[in-house]
Parts: C-alpha cells; sequence; structure tokens
C-alpha cells in the first residue's frame, strides 16, 4: 500500500526566542527553568511560558525591558489589557484565560523578588479576575454521541483509530492529554481496565473501560496500529498515520470534526465527551464517589471521608449506569437519580462544577477551544 513520506519532525521551538533582545526575557527563562526542576508538568511549564511570551511581548511595545520597569500601576494596565483584548475571531479571551495568564506573571515576580532581582514583588496585590462556576450548560444525549460515532464509519482506518478514540473518551471521561499519552500497555482489554499514568496532579489511577469501547481499541491495534507505528515503537496507543502521537490540539480537532459532522453545535470538543459521561452516569444512577474516582479528582469536601474504591466495584458500576452499555440492555429511558436528598443533589452540583472549572482551566491555560465554555 502506498504511504506518505512522513514529514521530518521540527526541533522544539522556544516561545521567548523571538524576545531575547528584551531583558525581561533572560529572567523569564530562568523562571521556567526553576519551575520544571521543581516537578511542575511539562504542560504547566509550557502554558507559563506562553503566558509570560505574551506579556513581554506586551512590555517591549511599550519599552518596558527591566524587571525593575515594571510597577504594580504597569501590571493593573496589562489587566485592563487582556480584559479588552480579542482572539482572532472578534471573541473576548474568557475570564479563566486572564485568570491564567495573571497567575502566571504572580508566580513569575513573585519568584524574582525571592531571588533579589526585585526589592519588591509589583504583583503582590494583584486583583485576579473572579471564575465563575456553574453547571455543564452542554452535554451530549445519548442519540448524539452515537451520531457523532457512526461518522467515523466513511473514513477507512482513519475512521476506525478515531471510533477506538471516541468510544475510550465516552466509556472513560479521561481527559485530553490522559488519551494522548495512553500506551498500548496501559489498556487491559481482557479485564476492561486502563491505567492512567500521570493524570493531572502526576497522579495515576485504575479505571475501568467499557466492553465496546475495548473492542473498537482491539479492532484498531490488530487492523491499523501495525501500519502506522514507526520504529522503535515507544508504544503509544494512538497514532497518527505518520505513526506519531496524536498531540492535544490535533486530537481536540478530530473530535471537533466528528462533532461537525453529526451537526452537533454545542461547544466544545474532547471535556465535551468527558461531561457526558459524568452527567449521563450519574442521571443513571452511579454514586459520586465512583465518579470522582473515574475523572481523577480530588474528595469533594462532602465525600472526604471515602479514600478508595476498589477496581471491581467500580467495574460493576460503569457496567451498570454507563449508557453505551445500558444501550444494548435497552434500559436507557428508566435511568433516574437513585438519591434525590438535598445532600445528594448538592454533591452532584459540586462534582460537574468542578467539571466546569477543569475546563476553564484548560482553556486558560493553552487557549484552545476544548472546554465547555
Amino acid at each position: 500500500m502506498y504511504r506518505h513520506t512522513p514529514p521530518k519532525r521540527r526541533p522544539k521551538r522556544d516561545p521567548l526566542d523571538a524576545l531575547a533582545h528584551v531583558a525581561l526575557t533572560h529572567y523569564a527563562r530562568h523562571f521556567l527553568a526553576h519551575i520544571e526542576a521543581r516537578g511542575l508538568s511539562p504542560h504547566t511549564v509550557k502554558n507559563r511560558a506562553q503566558s509570560l511570551r505574551e506579556f513581554i511581548g506586551w512590555c517591549a511595545e511599550r519599552s518596558l525591558n527591566q524587571p525593575q520597569d515594571i510597577t504594580r500601576p504597569i501590571l493593573e494596565r496589562y489587566r485592563r489589557h487582556l480584559f479588552h483584548a480579542r482572539k482572532d475571531n472578534g471573541a473576548p479571551l474568557s475570564f479563566a484565560t486572564q485568570h491564567a495568564r495573571l497567575v502566571a506573571l504572580k508566580s513569575f515576580f513573585k519568584w524574582a523578588t525571592r531571588e533579589g532581582h526585585l526589592q519588591s514583588n509589583p504583583a503582590s496585590d494583584l486583583d485576579l479576575p473572579k471564575l465563575h462556576r456553574r453547571l455543564p450548560r452542554h452535554i451530549l444525549t445519548v442519540e448524539e454521541v452515537e451520531r457523532i460515532l457512526a461518522q467515523t464509519a466513511v473514513h477507512g482506518e482513519l475512521g476506525l483509530r478515531d471510533r477506538a478514540i471516541l468510544e475510550t473518551l465516552y466509556s472513560t471521561g479521561m481527559r485530553r492529554s490522559e488519551a494522548a499519552n495512553l500506551s498500548v500497555y496501559d489498556v487491559d482489554l481482557n479485564n476492561g481496565t486502563v491505567m492512567i499514568r500521570e493524570g493531572k496532579g502526576r497522579k495515576d489511577r485504575f479505571i475501568p473501560i467499557g466492553e465496546r469501547a475495548c473492542a473498537w481499541i482491539e479492532k484498531y491495534r490488530e487492523e491499523v496500529r501495525p501500519q502506522y507505528v514507526r520504529e522503535p515503537d515507544d508504544g503509544t496507543l494512538f497514532l497518527t498515520e505518520y505513526g506519531e502521537p496524536l498531540h492535544n490540539n490535533r486530537l481536540s480537532d478530530l473530535v471537533r470534526k466528528y462533532l461537525d459532522a453529526a451537526g452537533i453545535e454545542k461547544p466544545g470538543s474532547c471535556h465535551l465527551f468527558r461531561h457526558t459521561m459524568a452527567t449521563l452516569m450519574l442521571e443513571n444512577g452511579a454514586d459520586i464517589r465512583y465518579i470522582q474516582s473515574m475523572l481523577g479528582h480530588a474528595m469533594l469536601s462532602t465525600t472526604e471521608i471515602y479514600t478508595h474504591v476498589s477496581i471491581r466495584k467500580l467495574k460493576e458500576i460503569h457496567a451498570a449506569t454507563h449508557p453505551a452499555k445500558l444501550a444494548r440492555a435497552g434500559r436507557i429511558d428508566a435511568a433516574t437519580p437513585h438519591e434525590a436528598d438535598t445532600d445528594a443533589l448538592s454533591e452532584r452540583d459540586a462534582l460537574l462544577l468542578s467539571l466546569v472549572a477543569e475546563a476553564e482551566d484548560e482553556e486558560g491555560a493553552d487557549g484552545d477551544e476544548d472546554a465547555d465554555a
């Protein structure tokens, strides 16, 4: 079979290179090396670098080149600039994005002051935009999910891979980055489990994955992945046709393509499946603490007494409440929350609010549209 020659991998681009002439850039690089050495995730370091690049570029346009040039009034001006800034499509920056940009500055100037580069911290009292937490406004219905999944059938090998990806997101509710980083060794198809390594907060978790998703992953692994893999094989599960890992933005674009093809106009992409999985399983009677364990969230204050949930129990709950399983049993229309008391509903809302907060944080961190905004 004829194959395209894979493109050469470009070396990683330093986001601060274009601003190397600005003295602030020197300090920013030392700060980034510092937080990297502290063990912050590459994703966080990358986003802090992007936020600093935006700020230093803004400063350079105003001949503010040294850390000593930055005062509290200057930072207030920059905060107002972020509020009035517009994306390429004319939309304003979300409050989550503004918040993330300013958090990076507060961290940078705190470090610069502690290291003795500044006598006082100009960002110490800088007010951050308030993040309004709300329940998810958009989730997919079971019918919409099935319509999206059906769109993959017309795309041959790539469609088979994409079906496996979509089924994985829908079945597990894992984060976009977690799906991108999955290894073939992380998915136990025989036992229906997935090991997610170094999820958010660099925490591992062991979760169930449904039979249908396992069937599509197995089909992809046997029929498609061997044609895409390039030696040396690092074990990444989901690959591009050039044998490269599917990075976050490309994964978002892939999911969005199928949403559009299905005529789904709801905003979001990967995180939309995460919201959907959690909400539908809750509505079908899954206990909140099981959903928390699936999603990899820290325990909510109302359920701190729960510490560990066995994978066996998780699998039972997943099999009993996930719509992809219920659809085959014909029981999806009678599901209602098994507890309707005030405490249960408040915990449910807290869980859904944490999902929205997570989506907003992700949008603020990398500026993509993979959030239920």
